[in-house]
């Protein structure tokens, strides 16, 4: 997919990004699955200045153009709500540089498309919950994004993947996929399959919702990892929301189920042992108080009974997209050995089987924090 980015390159995008430098160093970020980034250090007149190049995934990302026009959007009305609170957005909120034609991204001479902002120091993302007061902070974080933006005119926005987080289609494509077969894996995936066939009316409930006026859309991050999120080193306070490639309007109760699964398991995405699978409560309840306590109580009642949904319905959805593409022959998600697909399958699914067990807890987790 990529062809071969050489210094050479990368020289020529950051001139076209204004930047001018007597030397300069490149270091590939390991973290992310999707766009080749780097740590560019620059030395000028004996001072350094650092940023975050980013080459964009075109295959995933079909409007790149469209895609950094949302982005701008948003930074910038983030930008302008912080300031008329009086808050300062330095550190808080991601800054792109523009090319010389005013766009916040550029083409290199191959084809690729770049993207720049400056690196925010003293910061540093983590890719496991290391102390559940850390969580909350992130929690918070994320839902002050969607305060921030919940006066943004969202009808301005571009759906950069149509249908991400729309569960029944989700569900509908896995279904078909079943049905085909094309790699002969669904027979020894029966008990799988069940899995979702009991489940696929209750997994669409939250976009039933929404599309019967019940649940609001809302400017949303869609993709509420926990490593999206910059921590200070002093401080260990979330001081940024990273990513912003998927924000477009969704529901808020998927930003909050989508960090839950994953910074909430008691256990990595593709556990083989099933035992070692389950909610962490201490973890739920943490981001659970940081998320609630963040958006300051502009959820509405539905949306803060939707929130425990939110975590069971994502999870069983990319339980779904992850059987569907061992189904198809491994296409889509990366695999590093025999039947990884499957085994991160498997073990989303022993999560939704837990949070199931302890549903009730988890409503009423939500319920607490929002009074």
């Amino acid at each position: 997919m990529w062809k071969e980015i050489t210094r050479d390159e990368i020289a020529r995008v950051l001139t076209e990004f204004g930047l001018t430098y007597d030397d300069f160093t490149v270091s590939v970020f390991s973290s992310g699955h999707i766009n080749m980034t780097y740590r560019i250090d620059i030395s000028k007149d004996g001072a350094l200045d650092s940023f975050v190049l980013q080459c964009i995934n075109t295959y995933v990302f079909r409007s790149p153009e469209l895609m950094m026009n949302n982005i701008a959007k948003v930074t910038d009305h983030m930008v302008g709500r912080m300031l008329a609170d009086g808050q300062d957005p330095y550190r808080r909120v991601l800054h792109f540089l523009k090319n010389q034609n005013g766009k916040n991204y550029t083409y290199g001479e191959d084809g690729h498309f770049w993207r720049c902002y400056d690196l925010v120091d003293g910061a540093r993302t983590y890719d496991s919950v290391e102390d559940p007061a850390v969580l909350e902070s992130a929690g918070r974080a994320f839902g002050n994004f969607q305060k921030l933006l919940s006066d943004f005119p969202m009808d301005t926005l571009v759906e950069t993947i149509p249908d991400f987080h729309n569960t029944k289609l989700r569900l509908k494509s896995f279904f078909a996929m079943v049905d085909e077969d094309p790699c002969g894996r669904a027979k020894d995936c029966a008990e799988e399959i069940e899995f979702f066939k009991q489940r696929k009316k209750v997994a669409g409930c939250l976009i039933d919702q929404q599309e019967k006026g019940v649940l609001p859309l809302r400017v949303t991050h869609n993709d509420t990892k926990y490593n999206n999120i910059l921590i200070d080193d002093e401080t260990h306070q979330a001081i940024c929301v990273l990513d912003l490639d998927t924000v477009m309007p969704g529901l808020a109760a998927y930003d909050f189920g989508d960090a839950i699964r994953f910074a909430a398991c008691t256990a990595a995405e593709d556990e083989r042992d099933l035992s070692l699978v389950k909610l962490d409560e201490e973890c739920y309840e943490a981001f659970t108080r940081g998320f609630i306590g963040g958006a300051e109580g502009f959820f509405t009642e539905a949306e803060i009974e939707s929130m425990a949904w939110g975590a069971r319905n994502i999870t069983t959805e990319l339980a779904a997209r992850f059987l569907e593409d061992h189904l198809c022959g491994d296409k889509y998600f990366k695999t590093h050995r025999k039947d990884h697909n499957l085994d991160r399958a498997r073990a989303q699914i022993q999560l939704v089987k837990d949070m199931e067990a302890k549903f009730d807890w988890m409503v009423e987790t939500v319920r607490k924090y929002a009074k």
